[in-house]
């Protein structure tokens, strides 16, 4: 008499797949235009001047599918019926076991096939924000539309990368059952063979089982650890790509991209006590902008020295000063005073999109009679 195979999974990989919900709600910079999410053709903006962008395109996409587990079945002419109550439950563990194998090649399968898909989705988002950076790169208009519904596309697919976590981690808890049950199959074989009143083919029939059970070990395993090296590694991809897009919204908004965000070259401190003004008077600035016409284009020159002094001492914090010129009437100095206060502020804003995080600068204004037009003096300490 042979025994029935029983093909009913612990957990069916096609309800896995299905339903599953990113767990974090994460909200990016809003930026207009139209949401491409759902999209799967090649998107394309058109500029003033007639040029066409691609924001991704399929055609790029080249990731092969991975091959299916597959694993032998146990035998069913090994488990015949030995007329013992040993024989018996040789025979109940041989349906437990194979209920657990099937179960297994259907998580590692699902786990196979998710891997493929989740590169595939983080390409078009990789895709997506190359061409935002290279646009970015050498310049743009602020606000640029194009650049605008790449962005909101590039929010679409970073959210499909973290779904795709999301679905990693419920496949995660599976595949955490199996483990479970093979110890729970292991122990019940070694309890098995203790057992009185069974013949010499109960106890082969038992390591045979207990063969197939170690080799079902191994599987689960390996497919566990697979599963957490890479939903850990994927959670700080994402983690750091919401911020990297935060960097890209305030680029877009002002039409260039500078480079990394300054925050990410220093660790975060909380910022001193401010120094008093006389104090600043005496120190040496880093960098000082003077606006002495319109338009003065200082922010590349700005970059280079922060991100240079941020390497130097990632602790950094700084003081903006405006400084006016104390010579001339009161009226005269009160109004350099209310320039630049807003020349100070504009460059505040400018370290802002570039990435320094607003609690390690300090904003200030005096009069000082070494000043011959309106500045801003930067100083690091």
């Amino acid at each position: 008499m042979t025994f029935s195979h029983r093909w009913i999974g612990l957990f069916g990989a096609v309800l896995l797949l299905a339903g599953c919900e990113t767990a974090d709600s994460v909200l990016f910079p809003t930026l207009t235009g139209e949401d491409p999410a759902g999209e799967t053709e090649a998107q394309q903006g058109e500029l003033a001047d007639g040029e066409s962008v691609v924001l991704y395109s399929d055609e790029t996409i080249t990731v092969e599918p991975m091959g299916s587990v597959t694993e032998t079945q146990i035998d069913e002419t090994a488990f015949g019926n030995t007329g013992t109550f040993v024989g018996q439950k040789v025979r109940e563990l041989a349906g437990e076991l194979e209920q657990l194998k099937s179960s297994v090649r259907q998580n590692r399968n699902s786990y196979e096939n998710q891997r493929v898909i989740a590169e595939q989705n983080a390409q078009r988002y990789y895709a997506t924000v190359a061409a935002i950076t290279a646009r970015l790169q050498i310049g743009t208009t602020p606000g640029n539309p194009v650049l605008v519904s790449q962005y909101n596309a590039a929010q679409a697919q970073l959210d499909q990368v973290a779904n795709d976590v999301a679905i990693f981690n419920t496949l995660n808890s599976a595949v955490a059952s199996n483990a479970a049950l093979t110890s729970y199959i292991s122990d019940a074989i070694d309890a098995t063979f203790r057992l009185s009143g069974a013949v010499e083919e109960d106890h082969r029939q038992l390591g045979v089982l207990e063969d197939e059970n170690n080799r079902t070990i191994v599987t689960v395993e390996r497919t566990l650890n697979d599963l957490n090296s890479l939903v850990e590694r994927q959670t700080v991809y994402v983690n750091a790509e919401r911020r990297r897009l935060t960097q890209l919204a305030q680029a877009i908004n002002s039409g260039r991209l500078y480079g990394p965000a300054l925050d990410q070259l220093g660790t975060l401190q909380a910022p001193a006590a401010l120094t008093s003004e006389v104090a600043l008077a005496t120190r040496e600035p880093l960098v000082v902008i003077r606006f002495a016409e319109d338009d003065v284009a200082y922010q590349d020159a700005l970059y280079q020295a922060v991100s240079a002094a941020l390497e130097r001492k990632p602790g950094a914090l700084f003081d903006l000063v405006a400084v006016a010129p104390a010579a001339g009437s009161a009226g005269e100095v009160a109004l350099n005073s209310s320039a630049v206060k807003r020349n100070a502020e504009d460059v505040l804003r400018t370290l802002s999109e570039m990435g320094l995080p607003a609690d390690r600068l300090t904003l200030s204004a005096v009069t000082a009679g070494d000043a011959d037009v309106n500045q801003v003096r930067i100083y690091v300490r």
